[in-house]
């Protein structure tokens, strides 16, 4: 996928979940940060980050923020909604009948629901921003959400489905994903017992570019 109307600026203060101040070219201005996660190391005054200006009608905010250089020098994506567009471009490529986005599945709403022939299959995508010595780990910040969805992959394997949780690692140079026992140790819990029942663990590894993220290979994991 890829972005329009990108500029670069200097990350100044995180705001809240949702707006931070950055400077573009000398001028302080509040941004839209399409994550909610933490992004502590990541989002650190002085750091080069890049905007998009959507350019829809009634916007309060005229950027949003969608990369970041950490201090190691690596380009990270961190829209929250990148993930799925990519997984979604991924899957297209492939031979499915059916594709459906925001599958209400149980009391939730998964991914992806794919169908091929007569097999069914439910996908849950992750986006990866957080890296430490070359490993992605998942979540940084705890996430009720995520162990309800797994709880459902795992209840879908068991009816038949084909279940997956696929991490959307949003970064160059890391091939694969663990959970964040610190953050959120009931997250890594639940996806031990998953891949117990069968459910597929999948690493989507990517390019990533101040103004696009691409699939580069889907592992097993």
């Amino acid at each position: 996928m890829k972005y329009n109307n990108v500029i670069r600026a200097a990350f100044v203060r995180r705001i809240n979940r949702f707006v931070a101040e950055v400077d573009i070219d000398g001028s302080i201005e509040s941004v839209h940060v399409k994550n909610t996660g933490r992004c502590r190391e990541l989002l650190i005054t002085g750091s080069e980050v890049w905007l998009t200006a959507p350019g829809t009608p009634g916007r309060k905010l005229k950027y949003d923020l969608v990369a970041v250089r950490k201090s190691n020098g690596i380009i990270f994506n961190i829209d929250s909604q990148a993930p799925n567009k990519v997984v979604k471009e991924w899957l297209e490529g492939k031979d499915f009948d059916r594709i459906v986005p925001e599958y209400t599945y149980g009391d939730s709403r998964i991914d992806f629901f794919m169908e091929r022939n007569d097999r069914r299959y439910l996908m849950e995508v992750k986006g990866c921003t957080l890296e430490i010595d070359g490993i992605g780990y998942f979540p940084d910040a705890p996430t009720e959400r995520g162990v309800k969805h797994v709880r459902e992959l795992i209840r879908a394997r068991q009816e038949g489905y084909e279940s997956a949780v696929a991490f959307v690692i949003q970064m160059d140079g890391v091939s694969e994903v663990r959970p964040n026992m610190d953050t959120h140790p009931e997250f890594g819990a639940v996806l031990n017992e998953a891949k117990a029942a069968g459910v597929k663990v999948l690493f989507f590894k990517c390019h990533v570019e101040p103004d696009q993220i691409s699939v580069i290979k889907m592992v097993e994991g």
